[in-house]
């Protein structure tokens, strides 16, 4: 229930624990918030006060009411949670039980955008039949696809997930590295590991692994290969050859499902050597069953400062060059 004055909003929380983790340690859950709505909120028992202008306070309080229906139906929040409800901004956005928000049920976490751009990357995915996600780092283009290719899976809509990256770091060679051939390409595949623990039991994932259903591979491991029914990933597509990427999209199968996740300023390819990635884009951009999906740094959902470094690099591209020509000028 709320109670209304001039410029104060009074919002009520009928359970003190709920509340306590509303707010968050130190009640940096409500700091969030106030930097990102202009508002303040003042804990006082199990009430909030929102003082600040009409609409303000109105957002400040929807978004309070849906995140706090989420800790009612026992999910936790994260600042990166708290940071994404103000982020999309609309009526209903802070809650996942809203139908207008797609959302991923994995047995480990329930999966929702966090950005407009991500809820978009996510109607995508569930739309067509491939779909390009391209954009800095941290903005969820591989966690999402990973999320959506999971839920494929244990839904019984594809029979099995593949997962695949260009083995090119740097300019590294993977030949030179020690080890048998599993041992010189996992650390490169290991993002996509990671995102699956994160989704999935451990035990669980092993036994999907033994059975082949999850298979996690380089790319040059995908020539020849038809994949029916399968939900498939490239991801760091940016350092894939033209001629690679050709030969991944036309890995494509009855059933199957595709998204392919880069960043194309990010390419490791040798110079002047053309990035699959870009090429892609350009080749299939009114190609009927394709879609792509443009992050920005405003999608960053880690840390805030990965915003923050991406836009320093966004607005000096030439910051070395430049420092450079003044060290030798002195």
């Amino acid at each position: 229930m709320s109670e209304h004055a001039t410029d104060i909003e009074l919002v009520s929380f009928g359970d003190n624990r709920l509340m306590a983790d509303l707010s968050g340690e130190h009640d940096v859950n409500l700091m969030i918030l106030e930097k990102a709505l202009g508002v303040r909120i003042d804990p006082r028992g199990n009430r909030l006060s929102i003082a600040g202008p009409p609409a303000a306070r109105a957002r400040a309080l929807r978004i309070l009411a849906g995140l706090y229906r989420r800790l009612e139906r026992g999910e936790s929040l994260s600042e990166a949670d708290i940071r994404a409800a103000a982020r999309l901004d609309d009526a209903g956005a802070a809650d996942r039980a809203d139908p207008a928000t797609p959302t991923v049920r994995t047995p480990k976490r329930t999966i929702a955008p966090r950005s407009p751009n991500q809820r978009r990357y996510l109607e995508a995915l569930a739309r067509a039949d491939l779909v390009f996600g391209v954009g800095p780092a941290g903005t969820g283009k591989t966690y999402l696809a990973v999320a959506h290719a999971v839920s494929l899976l244990l839904s019984g809509a594809v029979e099995r997930v593949v997962l695949s990256r260009p083995a090119l770091e740097a300019g590294e060679r993977i030949g030179f590295l020690p080890g048998d051939i599993k041992e010189k390409v996992d650390p490169y595949l290991r993002p996509l590991y990671d995102a699956l623990g994160d989704m999935l039991h451990g035990d669980y994932l092993e036994r999907r692994f033994s059975a082949g259903d999850i298979e996690i591979a380089p790319i040059a491991f995908m020539r020849g290969r038809t994949l029916a029914r399968a939900a498939i990933i490239l991801d760091e597509a940016q350092n894939a050859t033209v001629a690679q990427m050709k030969m991944f999209l036309t890995r494509f199968g009855e059933g199957s499902h595709m998204a392919v996740t880069g960043d194309p300023s990010q390419s490791d390819l040798p110079p002047g050597e053309i990035s699959g990635l870009a090429d892609a884009l350009a080749r299939l951009k009114d190609v009927e069953g394709v879609e792509t999906v443009r992050f920005s740094r405003e999608d960053v959902v880690r840390h805030p400062l990965v915003s923050r470094i991406i836009e320093a690099y966004e607005d000096r591209p030439g910051a070395v060059r430049a420092e450079s020509r003044a060290v030798k000028d002195r």
